[in-house]
């Protein structure tokens, strides 16, 4: 064989044992909650005493609208919201929002947003106390 051949026989059988390895397996704590990241779903959840999912879906939308969001899909059988903004003066990026809505019972609804900033999450409990102070005063329950 001239050292040409032996190269392409190499490299082929490099690919070939490549292949065999197989994937990597994923750490078993990939799905689990840390105290961080329950902390940071605390004050990103809020449970609202209406019996009405939609009427909360609709108070989730205004409240968006309000705080200068864009609304790009509202699917009120699913019970979900996003929407997006250009992040404002003096700050750059754009802050997207996705927003879960839920029946909790038979007279309560819960809802849950998760907020980032140019694919970073925001983690700043004051956003998101904001973000339901809005949704509040739009389903015009007392503070």
């Amino acid at each position: 064989m001239n050292g040409r051949k032996k190269i392409l026989v190499l490299i082929g059988l490099v690919f070939f044992l490549q292949a065999c390895v197989g994937a990597p397996k994923p750490p078993k704590e990939l799905l689990s909650l840390n105290e961080s990241q329950m902390k940071i779903r605390s004050y990103q959840s809020r449970t609202f005493d209406i019996k009405d999912q939609q009427k909360v879906m609709r108070g989730v939308v205004a409240a968006l609208q309000d705080l200068g969001f864009i609304v790009e899909r509202a699917n009120g059988p699913m019970g979900l919201v996003t929407a997006g903004k250009f992040a404002g003066s003096g700050h750059s990026g754009f802050v997207e929002l996705t927003v879960t809505v839920r029946s909790k019972g038979e007279s309560r609804v819960e809802v849950r947003v998760n907020a980032i900033i140019n694919t970073r999450p925001i983690e700043d409990p004051k956003i998101y106390q904001s973000f339901f102070t809005a949704v509040q005063r739009s389903l015009f329950l007392p503070g």
